[in-house]
């Protein structure tokens, strides 16, 4: 080791300290041509450097007559820096002379950092680090250098920020916990970065550890022990080893096994729920964008790992890996079918059960497995429900709005079917069931049919396809209020709840005959077009064409009305609907637009209406007109519905004269199982006598993927809802309607209610004398009391000063209202609800309970803290904390 005269050991320069101590010099403009550095006099690097564009010499320097010698063979254009260990006595004033500073500088690496980053002083807690990190600091500086600091000190976070970022190849804002988690899949920048110095790194991970948590402190430990791109599978399976539970003999030996990749270490239990939890996120939100391939890929990875560790069974526990989601569904198929096989409160609670543990898992939403579980446990719902037997034609009308609709639109998903074996054989047996009933009830509503068909008694409580203009149409348009009649050509009530729902929530508001249920309109016979729609138009029942609509509707609503098919709506390129009906749609003197749109129908000759969601992406031009239509009231309907092609399970019969699909002349043979005869004066065809399937899988023409025509109440019973934009007037007799759908469509059933029962209309004069099914009872209603809880809130102090928030001098909600929403958050399971399942069971009308659930939580929000909480369209109530914050007791208290 080379020492100076005074016996003290001198360092070896690196490049990176001779670079930075050149740039120093230069800077500061001295004219002298050389530097004289304290240092071992050795160099292994190039004889001469770059420096700014300036050509150094580097010279180690035993001796000063080295020196001379050097500054003698110094070229004019060159700089000199002599490397020595000879102190300023060795080498004299005059040779001093020649040098910056007249002196031999010693090597410093922090001061060095210092002037390299321009500053004034270093935070003492960065001095306090090894020397290496100073000489990193000057190793890996950029080629322009470090940029300068504010303020004037470098703090040791700054400094690190840089470092690592550097040694990285990151951002500096990408050095927190998800950053690493995506740069640990960069390959060769995990390869570079374990190239550099082993206690370098440990430097760079415990500060890592410092800012960005355990995950960093972690992803660098896979990273030096050579599998740094498994970092984010490594954390999903750590999120099974660590999840909070007592470990087994066999998870303990996983845990022990996982150590080979993290360099013989473990992480803590926090630690690892950490680790996982940041992990969790990334991958989440790479599934959902332009990562979702990765993501995917590095699932499997994990499931791999979790196998290689001998722990296949924990991944059934992720809310993640694929294998757990198989796992879970696996569950719910099992104890769905156990359910349908003895429907009992426990195994359908315990399917129940099953389908909440599948919601669980991240993957849930990806692709349709899901969606069509969701379906099948309120399929099996609903067979557990009391049947109920019409009277009328009315009442069987009302049970195919309210509730058979619904069905069909969980029986076409079931009859889809999935690709998973398991869910494949319990959903077969499940339809089957489904279907079973509904012929049922489709055999009954036929029967009706034919009575009242052959009676022709006066509508009465139904509402006939030729009167709606009349009934309708017509009194809005007379109020004064423009009016889009839209007509979605084979709509059936089942694809009517999925439209109604997409326009609802683009912000028009579904409005039902003062607030009642929804209404169904009675086809003309047999339900096909040319005498359907015609009849409609016409308001009268007619056979026609297109030219025979447009005439009718003139007729019924005067020279301003006119009417679209489906060729007058497509324009050129770019523009969504024809100019003309635009403009049509904008101009108030046009008092009543009609459009005919056949998206519907025409899918049933050659497309897959089965497994299509009709939603206002699906049914585009729907879309379209309503853009056009606001500050329009939109009345929707159709002009029959339809069932779809059932594949191998059809029934193809030979019929004699049958020139339809689902009707045919009497006159030929007689009804067989499945069909019914009809006459009367409302049937068009085949001289006013028919038969008609009822049964949906009977067809008696070439196959197509649908059909109309038949007896079902799916293609009988149309649809009709009226929209307004939200926030405008509601025509006379319309209010904004309740939810629609089922409560066994909302949530499970308690297998010891009543059957609902169906009343005779009490009321004179209501505008359709609609048949309505008794109201089941709310909670709060079925317990005849108020929590107390509740009743001590209205009347504390502190709510009646948050209700000082009025509008107009009175409460923002109504005692009674905010009693009603209370009162069944308190009795649902768990204190939370479904948006849609809370405004049934408080009696709010669909439209309005996300904007009255923002008002409740405004006027319980104390100090910022809310007792009740919205999670997409999930409704909590935090009962604990409502009773801290106005002080009404604990629960105990009551």
């Amino acid at each position: 080791m080379s020492t100076t005269a005074a016996g003290i050991a001198a360092p070896s320069a690196t490049e990176a300290q001779v670079r930075a101590m050149v740039a120093d010099w230069l800077r500061s403009g001295r004219p002298e041509r050389a530097l004289a550095l304290k240092a071992r006099p050795e160099w292994s690097g190039s004889p001469t450097i770059q420096v700014g564009g300036t050509t150094v010499r580097v010279v180690p320097a035993v001796s000063s007559l080295a020196i001379r010698a050097a500054l003698v063979e110094l070229p004019d254009e060159e700089r000199l820096v002599v490397l020595t260990d000879r102190d300023d006595d060795d080498l004299g004033a005059g040779l001093l002379s020649r040098c910056s500073t007249h002196t031999v500088i010693s090597i410093d690496p922090w001061e060095i950092v210092r002037t390299h980053f321009e500053a004034a002083a270093l935070d003492p807690a960065l001095v306090r680090q090894r020397r290496q990190l100073a000489e990193a600091l000057l190793e890996h500086a950029p080629p322009g250098g470090w940029p300068p600091v504010r303020g004037g000190v470098v703090t040791r976070d700054a400094a690190m920020r840089l470092l690592a970022a550097r040694l990285l190849g990151l951002a500096v804002d990408d050095l927190d916990a998800t950053g690493l988690l995506q740069w640990t899949l960069r390959g060769a920048d995990v390869v570079r970065y374990t190239a550099v110095d082993a206690e370098l790194r440990g430097i760079v991970a415990g500060w890592l550890a410092e800012t960005a948590g355990a995950t960093a402190w972690w992803a660098i430990a896979a990273v030096d022990s050579g599998h740094g791109t498994d970092a984010i599978p490594l954390g999903l399976v750590a999120g099974l080893l660590w999840d909070g539970r007592a470990p087994n003999a066999d998870v303990a030996a996983a845990r022990v096994r996982f150590e080979q990749y993290l360099g013989g270490t473990a992480p803590r239990e926090s630690e690892a729920a950490e680790w996982s939890t940041t992990v969790l996120a990334w991958v989440t939100r790479a599934l959902g964008g332009e990562d979702r391939a990765e993501a995917q890929r590095l699932l499997g990875r994990a499931e791999e790992l979790a196998r290689g560790l001998q722990a296949s069974r924990l991944i059934g526990r992720s809310d993640l890996l694929p294998g757990g989601l198989d796992a879970r569904f696996a569950t719910f198929a099992e104890e769905l079918r156990l359910a349908l096989r003895k429907p009992t409160s426990r195994t359908l609670e315990a399917a129940e059960a099953a389908l909440r543990m599948v919601a669980r898992h991240r993957l849930a939403p990806v692709g349709d497995r899901y969606p069509t579980a969701v379906l099948a446990m309120r399929a099996m719902r609903w067979l557990t429900t009391p049947d109920d037997t019409p009277k009328t034609l009315a009442e069987a009308v009302h049970r195919q709005t309210a509730t058979d609709g619904w069905v069909d639109r969980a029986g076409l998903r079931l009859w889809v079917g999935v690709s998973d074996p398991a869910l494949a054989a319990v959903y077969r047996d499940l339809h089957t069931a489904v279907a079973a009933r509904r012929d049922h009830h489709d055999e009954q509503f036929a029967a009706l049919l034919a009575a009242n068909t052959a009676a022709d008694s006066a509508p009465g409580s139904l509402l006939y396809v030729e009167d709606v203009v009349r009934r309708v149409v017509k009194p809005v348009v007379d109020a004064g209020r423009p009016v889009l009649l839209l007509i979605v050509d084979g709509m059936s009530v089942a694809a009517s709840t999925e439209l109604v729902e997409s326009a609802v929530a683009a912000d028009w508001w579904e409005l039902t005959p003062d607030g009642g249920p929804r209404v169904g309109v009675l086809a003309a016979l047999p339900s096909v077009t040319e005498v359907s729609r015609t009849s409609l138009f016409a308001g009268e029942l007619r056979r026609g064409g297109q030219a025979d609509e447009r005439a009718g509707l003139t007729k019924q609503l005067g020279a301003d009305a006119v009417l679209f098919h489906k060729g007058d709506l497509l324009a050129g390129a770019g523009q969504s609907l024809a100019p003309s009906v635009v403009t049509a749609l904008r101009n108030p003197d046009v008092r009543t637009v009609a459009a005919v749109v056949n998206t519907i129908d025409d899918a049933l000759d050659r497309s897959d209406p089965a497994a299509t969601a009709w939603t206002l992406e699906t049914v585009r031009l729907v879309r379209h007109l309503l853009d056009a239509a606001r500050g329009r009231v939109v009345v929707l309907l159709s002009d029959h519905g339809h069932v779809v092609d059932r594949g191998p399970d059809g029934d193809l019969r030979s019929a004699t004269g049958a020139l339809s699909a689902r009707w045919r002349p009497a006159s030929g043979d007689a009804p067989g199982d499945g069909e019914t005869r009809i006459t009367g004066r409302r049937v068009l065809l085949g001289d006013g006598d028919v038969v008609l399937p009822w049964r949906e899988t009977i067809r008696y023409t070439a196959r197509k993927a649908g059909y109309h025509g038949g007896a079902s109440a799916a293609e009988v019973v149309i649809p009709l809802t009226m929209l307004t934009s939200a926030g405008e007037p509601s025509p006379a007799g319309w209010s904004p309607a309740p939810v629609a759908s089922p409560p066994w469509w909302r949530g499970p059933v308690d297998l010891s209610s009543a059957a609902v029962t169906l009343a005779e209309p009490t009321q004179e004069g209501t505008l359709f004398d609609v048949v309505a099914p008794v109201a089941a009872p709310t909670p709060a209603d079925a317990l005849g009391l108020t929590p107390p809880f509740v009743t001590a809130l209205l009347a504390s102090p502190r709510y009646k000063q948050n209700q000082a928030l009025r509008l107009a001098g009175r409460p923002v909600l109504p005692d009674e209202r905010v009693t009603a929403l209370l009162t069944a958050l308190h009795e649902a399971d768990g204190h939370r609800l479904p948006m849609e399942a809370l405004a049934a069971r408080s009696g709010v009308p669909a439209q309005r309970i996300g904007n009255i659930v923002t008002i409740l939580r405004r006027v319980l929000a104390v100090e910022g803290y809310q007792a009740v909480d919205v999670d997409g369209e999930i409704v909590t109530l935090d009962e604990r904390m409502l009773r801290e914050q106005f002080e009404l007791g604990t629960s105990r208290d009551r």
